[in-house]
């Protein structure tokens, strides 16, 4: 067990820091407003927008800096793998550093520069394990090589002697923290006999690698904690303690030692930025806003500090001076702005700053931003040639009251150009996973390939989404296909009153739990569909619960209750228990070696649908996992669904060349 120093603790929740108030980014809510913009040089079914086409516009993925800032390792499918790349921090031609077919990502190199780490699985089954590879010869070791228990998010001690990363194994449903020792080749615990509905995450050197903060999550994801462990001992201390459900994050180390930089939603019931004294305790708040501010990086000289702020779906990365008590927000494009690094955002020396950003008709790349001047350079091209942003439409942020009028649901709204408003036309209804998760103003392909066939797309943040507090985000708790559901369907009410569609011409489409509310959708209001596409859902509550990860059950034990006891709500919904009653046809996607919602979930629609007489499509990529993360099964599976479309629910022929 682990044991806790004997030492008084005292959390005092600190004074703000002098904040500014973000603004509110304006939305219509008038579904007249939303209109087709005229665009003389886009044409319906253009084949730039294509589906082969777009989803050769590659993606560019988490990232590390070399120790000297000359260099940046960032993962790409440039190869159609998810493979780790090199590319000078200036900018040129990348070069790719592992070849494998495996899916590859965390990557992060050690101080002295002679390894850079990463994490692996097999063929998407998320039983990784920990390598390393030279980035001068491309050697590579499978550092941890244990086929039944995942390790993953490798970070470096500052000697580059250790690895510290989180562990668990496939029946476990607790991931714990160890320390593998390069010099010994022999494994350390820092954390142990973790309860079951608990899990430990990210963990944090202290520069002098003397002690690893980490944080400590509730399964319901309602109520999470900062430990600080001594490294020698393995004695952990709590940080953060607090009555009620709250949620705190540690995000970075300062320089000296003294402070963390912390996330934690104490304050107002969102998420803000704060620094934790460790010596005090004393939480000092630097952010006081009612949007999703998250922590980032102290500099290399603990004169500044970044975060990232979501607000309604756009994110902004601020840069904090310490001192002055000055926030500047960097001067970057539109869109999702996240922070680059995987061990921090800043080179070395300070003088750069590792970003990524993409929008809705820009793919995401990593650009570095330069502290003294505040310029920018993009360092990597995802865009290919044929492929223009001006072709691409951006949605509209729209905002509707949900049917019970309790909340105020986000939505963005995607319309094809020179779309005419005459009642004729299809629309899809693209629901996001999680639930605890948010469509965001970033860069779809499979959205805007279909927008160019003329379909409009509505993509709500139901209920429970992240980005716009504790309470709504914790609102579909014990009644998951319940209110958010019918928050989706409020979605297809917006869109019918814009005036440009045919009412029976709307599609639910999801995927994870967005599959799983697309076959709540057709089940439960099948009057309101013409086609329903889940993709790698889950129907049954009692053998999804049975057969998915432990860690997925023991997060929705905690927010669905006992199957036992609440046997009648899982029954409710659970859509299999309610196929007859779908009248729209299905296009059902999964994977081989997914454990969060294994195929035989997706299975079980195919055989009652048919049994019935109904019309119902299944492909299973056996190669895949949960998400599908080779080039040539995104291609085919989207191609699928495009076809699918078409077939059932065509969209008008708009004309769409105004030559």
């Amino acid at each position: 067990m682990r044991t806790v120093i004997p030492f008084a603790i005292v959390m005092v929740m600190g004074a703000f820091a002098s904040a500014q108030t973000l603004p509110v980014p304006p939305a219509i809510t008038d579904p007249k407003q939303i209109a087709s913009k005229p665009n003389a040089n886009v044409e319906q079914s253009q084949q730039n927008l294509s589906v082969e086409k777009l989803y050769m516009t590659r993606q560019v993925g988490r990232s590390s800096w070399s120790p000297d800032g000359k260099t940046i390792v960032f993962v790409s499918n440039i190869s159609g793998r998810n493979n780790l790349w090199l590319v000078p921090a200036e900018g040129g031609w990348p070069t790719q550093l592992t070849v494998s077919d495996q899916r590859q990502t965390a990557p992060a190199w050690s101080p002295d520069g002679k390894w850079i780490a990463y994490m692996s699985d097999y063929d998407g089954d998320e039983q990784w394990d920990i390598f390393i590879v030279s980035p001068k010869t491309g050697q590579v070791v499978n550092v941890t090589h244990t086929r039944e228990i995942a390790e993953e998010y490798p970070r470096w001690s500052s000697d580059s002697r250790y690895l510290a990363y989180t562990v668990k194994p496939k029946t476990s449903s607790v991931y714990e923290i160890d320390v593998y020792d390069m010099l010994l080749h022999d494994v350390k615990h820092i954390t142990r006999g973790t309860p079951a509905d608990k899990l430990n995450d990210d963990p944090l050197w202290s520069h002098d690698g003397k002690w690893i903060a980490y944080t400590q999550q509730q399964a319901k994801g309602t109520d999470s904690n900062v430990f600080l462990a001594e490294v020698a001992t393995g004695r952990s201390s709590l940080l953060t303690p607090h009555d009620g459900e709250q949620i705190f994050h540690c995000n970075d180390f300062s320089p000296d030692g003294k402070s963390l930089l912390v996330t934690s939603n104490a304050a107002n019931g969102h998420d803000n930025v704060g620094l934790l004294e460790l010596a005090s305790k004393k939480l000092s708040w630097l952010t006081n806003d009612k949007w999703e501010i998250g922590g980032g990086n102290f500099s290399p000289d603990g004169k500044l500090v970044t975060w990232t702020a979501n607000l309604e779906g756009n994110t902004d990365i601020y840069m904090h001076d310490l001192a002055s008590g000055k926030t500047a927000v960097l001067p970057l494009p539109k869109g999702v702005n996240g922070l680059g690094g995987e061990q921090s955002a800043f080179s070395n020396d300070g003088a750069h700053f590792l970003y990524n950003h993409n929008g809705a008709t820009v793919p995401g790349d990593l650009a570095v931003y330069e502290v003294a001047t505040g310029k920018s350079r993009q360092v990597t091209q995802s865009l290919v040639a044929g492929v223009h942003p001006e072709d691409m439409v951006e949605p509209f942020l729209v905002h509707y009251p949900s049917r019970e009028g309790k909340w105020t649901i986000s939505a963005f709204v995607y319309v094809p150009y020179n779309m005419v408003r005459n009642g004729l036309n299809a629309a899809i209804v693209y629901v996001h996973g999680g639930p605890t998760s948010q469509t965001q103003n970033s860069f779809n392909r499979f959205i805007q390939h279909i927008v160019n066939q003329g379909y409009m797309v509505i993509a709500p943040n139901y209920r429970g989404s992240t980005g716009y507090g504790k309470e709504f985000q914790q609102a579909n708790l014990f009644d998951m296909g319940g209110g958010d559901l019918q928050d989706v369907l409020a979605a297809a009410d917006f869109i019918k009153q814009t005036g440009f569609l045919d009412p029976k011409k709307i599609v639910l489409m999801g995927a994870s739990y967005g599959g799983y509310l697309t076959m709540m959708g057709v089940t439960k209001a099948p009057e309101v569909w013409a086609a329903g596409v889940p993709i790698v859902p889950f129907v049954n509550w009692l053998t999804e619960i049975q057969n998915e990860d432990p860690v997925l059950q023991q997060s929705d034990l905690a927010t669905m209750g006992d199957p036992q006891k609440n046997k009648a709500l899982f029954e409710d919904r659970s859509p299999i228990f309610f196929v007859d009653q779908i009248k729209a046809p299905l296009l059902l996607l999964a994977g081989g070696n997914d454990p969060r919602c294994p195929q035989e979930e997706a299975q079980q629609v195919v055989d009652a649908v048919k049994k019935r007489g109904g019309t119902v499509e299944l492909k299973i990529y056996e190669n895949e996992g949960h998400g599908f993360a080779r080039v040539e099964n995104q291609i085919d599976a989207y191609q699928r669904v495009s076809g699918f479309l078409k077939a059932h629910v065509p969209p008008a022929d708009c004309n769409c060349s105004l030559n």
